[in-house]
């Protein structure tokens, strides 16, 4: 049985009444030309059929995991413990309007990190583990691209289609000239370091988690870069900060309201990762405004204030090319179980 024949992507359901979210995802990775499978496995009621199946999976080559999961949504942390591959948590709106499955999902604790999306987000799960892949894969990043630039048109056609509806005596159409809004001497391109990861924070409100997160990277030897730039501050060097950027990846992590990594998911095709931080709420309304993000622009979100967690995370996703990495993130594991 030849490589070719083992789907990159294995979609796990905490039960068979979770398919409609799952179908989502599934639509999702054959219109990006991905292949996947799909199995029922229970944290709770087949403990052993999980563990197995995620052991064989990361063996035979799964590259990344999918648990979709309502309720007490332990799956996606449960997975995370078994494989060093990246794991990205779907939770479902069975009660509580899906609250207790989206923090089951994403507080899981250090080192089984799991990149979570927002309540029923099948679609969006499917997009965040295709971007995780596409840093390997061009053509990929190309079918990516080509889904980002429906959601574009959509938008496009659904304003025409509401200003048709429009016939107020007072309403005046603007046209808008589409064009780059940056100064000329904004516009110049200045090169930036060559790096795996670009660490983006809003405030130094947050160095201590981006701290963390760099003790992991270091332990890693992934190489990254770190910058405190605000998009609400400084929306223009925000804006050419990051398309310049040549990192694998992004982390962005932010207070409040979360702008900063909505901001990176807006600007950029590449996978974003995100960290909330408690300054206000506990942390609720950063995690939240992080989380819900609309169909076709996806983040993964960890744990709050879980910087250690985002550098594990990050190695998870790297690891899929990169061998040395892989290894390292390996021991790193075995290190920290035996602590």
């Amino acid at each position: 049985m030849g490589e070719f024949m083992i789907p990159k992507v294995m979609i796990i359901l905490g039960s068979a009444s979770d398919l409609k979210i799952a179908e989502k995802a599934m639509d999702t990775l054959e219109e990006l030309q991905i292949s996947y499978s799909l199995k029922v496995a229970s944290a709770h009621r087949t403990p052993e059929k999980l563990k197995n199946l995620v052991f064989q999976g990361t063996e035979k080559g799964i590259k990344v995991f999918i648990a979709i999961a309502g309720l007490a949504a332990h799956l996606p942390g449960l997975i995370a413990s078994y494989t060093y591959r990246p794991v990205i948590g779907v939770p479902v709106d069975v009660k509580l309007s899906g609250l207790d499955a989206l923090l089951a999902s994403l507080q899981t604790p250090f080192p089984g990190s799991v990149a979570t999306v927002g309540i029923n987000s099948g679609n969006n799960g499917a997009i965040l583990a295709a971007e995780f892949l596409g840093i390997g894969d061009e053509k990929i990043r190309d079918n990516i691209s080509n889904l980002r630039k429906f959601y574009n048109y959509k938008i496009i056609n659904d304003e025409k289609e509401v200003l048709s509806q429009i016939n107020g005596e007072y309403f005046k159409d603007f046209n808008e000239n589409l064009k780059d809004n940056i100064d000329e001497k904004n516009d110049l391109k200045s090169k930036q370091e060559v790096v795996d990861v670009s660490i983006i924070l809003d405030s130094y409100y947050s160095t201590k988690i981006a701290e963390d997160l760099m003790e992991i990277l270091n332990k890693l030897e992934i190489t990254h870069r770190f910058k405190v730039i605000s998009p609400i501050n400084s929306p223009f060097s925000f804006e050419k900060y990051v398309k310049e950027s040549s990192a694998k990846l992004f982390i962005g992590i932010a207070n409040v309201s979360a702008h900063l990594p909505g901001a990176i998911v807006a600007l950029s095709e590449k996978p974003v990762l995100s960290i909330p931080c408690s300054n206000q709420l506990n942390g609720l309304d950063t995690l939240l405004s992080m989380v819900n993000m609309p169909p076709g622009v996806p983040m993964g979100v960890v744990a709050i204030e879980s910087g250690k967690g985002g550098g594990f995370l990050a190695g998870n996703i790297l690891a899929i090319f990169n061998k040395k990495i892989e290894a390292k993130l390996i021991n790193l594991k075995v290190q920290i179980k035996e602590e």
